[in-house]
């Protein structure tokens, strides 16, 4: 077995895991999401593989943004990529709650 067949461990993991997140960021921001999605649930699952003591070794930045706020986006909650959308927008303009239409000045 080849130094690449085999599986990550110890710094190397810990080192591929900043990567993948830091990847899935770069995505989000560029708004790719279908590339975020993938890059996160790859960074996800190799982040579920970390002791508790290399859990510690990524910085805490990159923690929460894999596990608090793209779980916000990307988590099991959320419609799934190429599934049929729901539609539950309302026909016509929206009432200013019962205060009178505004009035438009021409200059």
């Amino acid at each position: 077995m080849s130094a690449a067949d085999r599986p990550l461990e110890g710094d190397a993991l810990v080192k591929e895991v900043c990567r993948r997140i830091r990847v899935a960021r770069s995505y989000w921001d560029a708004h790719n999401n279908a590339a975020c999605r993938g890059e996160r649930e790859k960074a996800l699952a190799l982040y579920n593989t970390l002791t508790k003591v290399e859990k510690e070794k990524i910085p805490q930045q990159l923690r929460i943004w894999l596990r608090y706020r793209s779980e916000k986006y990307f988590g099991a909650h959320r419609t799934a990529p190429g599934s049929p959308r729901q539609t539950g927008k309302k026909t016509g303009k929206q009432s200013r709650k019962g205060k009178p239409p505004r009035s438009r000045r021409r200059s």
